[in-house]
């Protein structure tokens, strides 16, 4: 029987260097084995603009494919990534 992968969906993770929050949603990303890019408002103003556009004031920022979620909302990404 063939086992069915998941269709991995691209995964932004918007950070700054001092954010606890940012700290807690890399690890839980590590632990759940899912890949994501890292980017650090404090040295990517377009970043952080884009950030700002969709209705986000802090960091972290998760972004899901096209789905922006502003701050650690851990059901909400586990939802969208098929691990809840």
């Amino acid at each position: 029987m063939e086992e069915k992968k998941k269709p991995t969906k691209t995964v932004v993770l918007f950070t700054s260097p001092s954010c606890i929050w940012c700290t807690r949603a890399k690890n839980h990303f590590r632990q759940n084995k899912i890949r994501f890019k890292e980017i650090d408002i404090t040295k990517d103003r377009k970043a952080a603009k884009d950030c700002e556009r969709h209705g986000c004031r802090g960091v972290p920022v998760v972004l899901i494919g096209s789905q922006w979620i502003c701050g650690f909302d851990q059901k909400k990404i586990d939802k969208l990534l098929g691990i809840a």
